[in-house]
């Protein structure tokens, strides 16, 4: 493995994950991020009551996400090799953290509506 194409990151989650649970992801991923760009359009504006209730998610994204990492893999935490293994692991976690505030934020603003009518209590 010489070179490290976006090709080849593909085959290797497709290798993880599964291919069908792999685009799965992708396409929930995608849904979401289309979900909150909608939100953020349409309000104009962050809503720090929702941004502050979507940070205190981010601790159980990270555990969330590194657990399912460790599942899909089939390993522990005794098969961490070395600083490249710890960096993945913090990458895995801050990518769990942000997901889940992202979708946090989206769901608060869908089920809430705007945060511009001044209605929010």
């Amino acid at each position: 493995m010489k070179e490290l194409s976006f090709g080849m990151i593909i085959a290797v989650m497709e290798e993880i994950f599964g291919q069908a649970l792999f685009w799965a992801m992708v396409a929930v991923a995608a849904v979401v991020t289309l979900a909150y760009l909608y939100v953020l359009i349409r309000d104009r504006s962050l809503s720090m009551r929702k941004f502050l209730l979507a940070q205190l998610s981010m601790p159980f994204g990270a555990i969330a996400a590194i657990w399912f990492v460790q599942a899909m893999t089939h390993s522990s935490y005794r098969d961490i090799g070395g600083p490249i293994d710890l960096i993945v692991y913090l990458g895995v976690g801050v990518l769990g953290a942000v997901g889940l505030a992202i979708l946090v934020y989206t769901v608060q603003s869908l089920v809430r509506g705007s945060s511009n009518d001044g209605s929010e209590a």
